[in-house]
């Protein structure tokens, strides 16, 4: 066996694969930061069209160019008659995220950049998916329950938009500034699964919305994406139940089931995410009058705390918070592809402005080399 390969650990575990600079994570300090910027800052001030300038060309725009990223993302949110007719076909049972992953890859047909791979047109591809894909998801969930595609509106924010296209109600500021912030703080979080497979895609010199394809194809995994629908579906059942939230979480551990929405490959302390989906929870919930989603929760939070010593993580608070949005369950990982389309697409970005292919090596664990072809009739 060559010299040059070392042991890797399974999942490959701590093991840099490349060099970035779109994402900062300490996870011992409990650190996430897009471009040196701390995700604190981010989601007190910031809004999502900024974050994704920010990721896409590496600095906060200035007032004239955040002006332009809304306009941009108002003239691209349009769709084909063919993607609509698509949606409209798709079966009324399909999982949302099998129709996102088949419509996404359908858009390349239609898309006036599709043959470019340079940087500005890989830009232009960036903010053509950001907001083609928040109206896939809002027109397929319309066009399964019957009813009408909503056009966007250019006057509202791309929050604001996802909300009204999905609901066909304007959105209050709270729920518009709550689903702003959970784009922020989904936006991108380094070389996760679906982000590593968009760069590995990218790197073979494939198109932007093959690396999109396959990061949605990834997300849509219950190890990755999927597990704030895991954690509402336990709030649901301990609600129809009656059952004491903690008594039930009891009993999930003593029949050995994991709880999700609770720690975290990288955080060894509390994920920064949560912190701010928690006050959101809170917030929506009281000002909803659901309140039982979050007192849930929080007796969740606290007893698994206590008892495994784990923190809550993203997953965990934005159940609650996207319920209360009026967002259905199974819509809850497409809407995390709604914003993390901004961080797949910044590192297809950096990926292709300095390309080398990505071609890792597996070590070896088979029968000792050499073993020996046997005819079939002496086997």
């Amino acid at each position: 066996m060559s010299s040059t390969i070392t042991h890797a650990p399974k999942g490959l575990e701590g093991i840099v694969a490349t060099n970035s600079s779109i994402c900062y994570i300490d996870g011992d300090q409990g650190v996430l930061a897009y471009r040196g910027i701390d995700i604190h800052e981010l989601a007190d001030n910031s809004n999502f069209e900024e974050t994704c300038y920010l990721l896409w060309n590496g600095r906060l725009p200035k007032k004239d160019e955040l002006k332009q990223v809304h306009e941009q993302l108002a003239a691209e949110r349009k769709l084909d008659p063919a993607i609509i007719e698509l949606l409209r076909t798709a079966p009324k049972s399909a999982l949302p995220m099998d129709v996102l992953r088949t419509a996404v890859s359908a858009l390349s047909f239609y898309d006036p950049e599709e043959k470019l791979n340079d940087h500005a047109a890989n830009v232009k591809k960036a903010i053509r998916l950001t907001s083609q894909i928040a109206m896939i998801v809002a027109a397929y969930d319309r066009l399964r329950s019957g009813k009408d595609v909503v056009k966007p509106d250019p006057s509202l924010s791309h929050a604001a938009n996802f909300l009204w296209m999905l609901t066909g109600s304007k959105p209050s500021q709270t729920a518009e500034r709550a689903f702003d912030i959970a784009l922020i703080l989904h936006a991108d979080h380094e070389l996760n699964a679906s982000t590593f497979a968009a760069r590995v895609t990218a790197a073979t010199l494939s198109d932007m919305h093959s690396a999109v394809t396959a990061a949605i194809g990834a997300l849509k995994g219950p190890l990755h994406g999927g597990a704030n629908e895991a954690v509402f579906r336990i709030l649901e059942a301990i609600d129809k139940s009656g059952s004491d939230a903690v008594d039930y979480v009891k009993g999930m551990i003593a029949q050995k089931k994991k709880i999700p929405g609770f720690g975290h490959r990288v955080y060894h302390t509390e994920d920064p995410r949560a912190t701010h989906l928690r006050k959101m929870s809170h917030d929506l919930c009281q000002s909803s009058g659901q309140q039982k989603w979050y007192e849930m929760s929080h007796k969740i939070e606290e007893f698994v705390k206590a008892e495994k010593k784990l923190n809550a993580n993203v997953d965990f608070y934005s159940a609650s918070t996207y319920h209360t949005l009026g967002i259905k369950i199974d819509l809850f990982t497409p809407i995390f592809a709604v914003s993390r389309v901004s961080g797949w697409t910044a590192h297809v970005i950096e990926q292709l402005d300095d390309n080398r292919l990505i071609r890792p090596r597996a070590e070896y664990i088979g029968p000792a080399y050499p073993q020996h072809w046997v005819a079939l009739n002496q086997r």
